[in-house]
């Protein structure tokens, strides 16, 4: 029973995240805290597992529709690798309520980054390649701390940078993320796994599920537009965050 449940919150986590090009948490963790019972700090590292296979599949299906952008996936996987373990330990020193606080936050602030991408492209210059890697690399390192800390794959923050720095479309920018999650994912799961902080008993079933969820979301993709990417992104951002920042 508890795996079938696990089954149904990663369907669900991965259908988004397919959808929109992260890893799922944001949908996963709310519920595995409601209806799973975990705790938080629970419900961030099991995410994190489930991750780790929503990024390898997502990225997949992203790939058959050309939506990947290889060099910046590098280049974000090198920082985001290293720091994805700190992040993991900073959230296990964390209270309960201020880890739910901080989740909330980050939240409304990736959501109101994406609604204000059109405004800003109008004023902001492509850099050169090389700015750009420096660039990636920076980025890395802070979703993968994101990602350790937050149980997401860290897609909140690189696909603003990847579509208002590199100017990627919405597509090609959510295929990479979900590529990038893989390594950072893993880096950030094995960390809470060592720290106790994996739900077992749901863990796999939750992992499947997901999986089967962000191969759907990740053909459904392919079929709307980024702008409707977006709000959709955007809109339950703001809706959970606030959620989150109430408590």
């Amino acid at each position: 029973m508890n795996q079938f449940l696990g089954f149904i919150i990663g369907l669900s986590g991965g259908l988004f995240g397919g959808l929109v090009g992260i890893g799922g948490g944001v949908i996963m963790i709310p519920l595995m805290t409601r209806l799973a019972k975990l705790s938080q700090i629970q419900a961030h590292g099991t995410s994190l597992v489930a991750i780790v296979f929503t990024g390898l599949i997502g990225a997949g299906t992203y790939f058959l529709h050309g939506s990947v952008d290889w060099f910046a996936a590098l280049l974000l996987s090198l920082t985001a690798v290293l720091t994805a373990r700190y992040g993991a330990l900073y959230a296990h020193s964390l209270p309960e309520k201020k880890l739910k606080k901080a989740f909330g936050v980050f939240l409304i602030t990736v959501s109101l980054i994406l609604l204000a991408k059109n405004a800003i492209l109008g004023i902001v210059h492509r850099p050169s390649w090389w700015v750009q890697g420096a660039a990636y690399l920076f980025n890395g390192a802070v979703a993968g701390f994101i990602a350790g800390m937050m149980g997401v794959g860290g897609g909140g923050i690189m696909i603003p940078l990847m579509v208002l720095l590199a100017g990627l479309d919405q597509h090609a920018a959510q295929g990479t993320s979900l590529l990038v999650m893989c390594p950072a994912g893993l880096m950030g799961a094995l960390t809470h796994y060592k720290l106790g902080n994996v739900g077992t008993r749901i863990v796999w079933g939750l992992a499947t599920g997901a999986m089967v969820g962000v191969f759907l979301g990740g053909t459904a993709a392919n079929l709307l537009s980024g702008s409707t990417l977006t709000i959709i992104f955007c809109g339950f951002g703001l809706w959970m965050g606030a959620r989150y920042v109430r408590i």
